[in-house]
């Protein structure tokens, strides 16, 4: 290698040692460490290219005063080094890993230049001087623009936070505020500056145990976590609330703070209740429907086998009813099925099951009675409760009950055998005449 050589060239000319030096260092950049090596190498190839042309370019006294102040001409075009500022601030450099990049370079290249030029001629100085002042121009150049992108995504962030009608807020690793937006301290009906330092203990929300067990998990998996809680706030908004956590992780990629965002949730919430609600049950009477009380026949018959309890049925229908609808109306016997309901649910206990299959056709699953006798007290009970007068009007009317009942295990292990079992048995009931009971 020419010993006159003058540093550009050489920059040229070894530029695959220089970039095989840099690859082992990028393998130290945590940032990096997820990016393309060859889009790496591609990169610091393109900034000593630039850098080698810019020691080749001649330079004014002017310029080169500017120069030697980190200063380079500005020609209304965003630089090579500004484009590297805005790109690893996308990459989620740090600032320090941003400039590490050109210290890596400079020492990669004069660590190789020296090995092969112990001795610089004055030209040779003047190249060094040159490339110093490049590669310090390119930091300043790139730190620039890298934190004016980084105040205008703060200003932005900051915009959002403030104006979101969510309440969002940032936890630190114990569960204290540090940060809360304005619709935070609107919901908790508290000052900012007093919410700030205090947890969700400190503001003796009922939530706060479960909250603070996620928020624990959440920074120890590294892992969002979204949750649900019921409460009502000083501010007297919302009842349901639905909330996402999750890990705000700093450079070295350890867990610094959680961010929370709550969502009111109750118009939501009261809708699909609604609407589960409807489909599973009567909307004349309010009983369970037929798909409601399969399905817990189905589980109490699972329990009742866990347990070796046993289960009752009884399936009713209603004597006479067809006579009150044909005389007075639809409205009138839909009013006398809601009395019937009404008087049901006296009959039994809160655990029990009272539900509408459907016409006039209904049904109690009666859990945990042991006695058979037990089971007969709580049908001549209802028998007793029907055959009382129903004020309808324009006069009260009189109706008795057909009863069927099954019971579990005796009669029959499934939801649907035990359905069976009690219709054929209310059938019976019903030939019989009118307020009777068959097993």
């Amino acid at each position: 290698m020419p010993k006159n050589m003058r540093l550009a060239a050489f920059i040229r000319a070894e530029i695959e040692p220089i970039l095989q030096d840099w690859e082992e260092f990028a393998k130290t950049i945590l940032h990096a460490s997820h990016m393309d090596t060859s889009g790496l190498r591609d990169h610091a190839r393109n900034m000593l290219m630039v850098i080698a042309d810019d020691i080749d370019t001649d330079q004014n006294e002017s310029e080169q005063a500017a120069k030697s102040k980190g200063c380079g001409p500005d020609d209304g075009n965003e630089t090579w080094a500004e484009v590297h500022g805005s790109d690893r601030l996308g990459s989620g450099f740090s600032v320090m890993e941003t400039v590490s990049e050109f210290r890596a370079l400079r020492a990669s290249v004069m660590s190789l230049w020296t090995k092969a030029h112990p001795a610089v001629t004055g030209p040779q100085l003047e190249d060094i001087t040159r490339f110093h002042e490049a590669i310090d121009q390119a930091v300043a150049e790139s730190l620039e623009h890298y934190a004016t992108i980084k105040e205008m995504e703060t200003r932005l962030f900051g915009a959002i936070l403030v104006a979101s009608p969510d309440p969002i807020y940032v936890l630190d690793l114990n569960g204290r505020f540090t940060y809360t937006n304005k619709a935070t301290a609107d919901l908790f009906a508290i000052k900012p500056e007093e919410i700030i330092g205090k947890s969700n203990f400190d503001l003796e929300f009922p939530f706060a145990s479960d909250f603070q067990r996620n928020l624990e998990k959440v920074i120890a998996d590294q892992s969002s976590f979204r949750g649900k809680f019921v409460h009502t706030f000083a501010s007297d908004q919302g009842e349901r609330f639905e909330y996402l956590l999750a890990p705000v992780l700093d450079e070295h990629l350890n867990t610094e703070a959680t961010v929370c965002m709550l969502r009111d949730i109750t118009e939501q919430a009261l809708a699909e209740e609604k609407i589960w609600h409807n489909a599973h049950h009567d909307l004349l009477t309010g009983l369970p429907n037929r798909r409601l009380f399969l399905d817990r026949l189905e589980q109490e018959i699972k329990h009742a086998k866990r347990l070796g309890k046993p289960i009752s049925l009884l399936f009713m229908d209603l004597d006479g009813f067809k006579q009150v609808n044909d005389s007075f109306g639809h409205e009138a016997g839909d009013r006398l099925l809601s009395v019937v309901a009404e008087r049901l649910n006296v009959c039994v206990r809160e655990s029990d099951t009272v539900a509408r299959l459907g016409g006039d056709e209904f049904t109690v699953i009666l859990t945990g009675v042991e006695q058979r006798k037990d089971v007969e007290r709580v049908a001549q009970s209802i028998v007793e409760a029907l055959a009382m007068p129903f004020p309808i009007e324009p006069r009260p009317v009189h109706i008795s009950v057909s009863i069927g009942i099954s019971c579990y295990p005796q009669a029959a292990s499934t939801p649907g055998a035990l359905l069976e079992a009690a219709d054929k048995a209310m059938y019976r009931a019903k030939k019989a005449g009118a307020n009777r009971v068959c097993f």
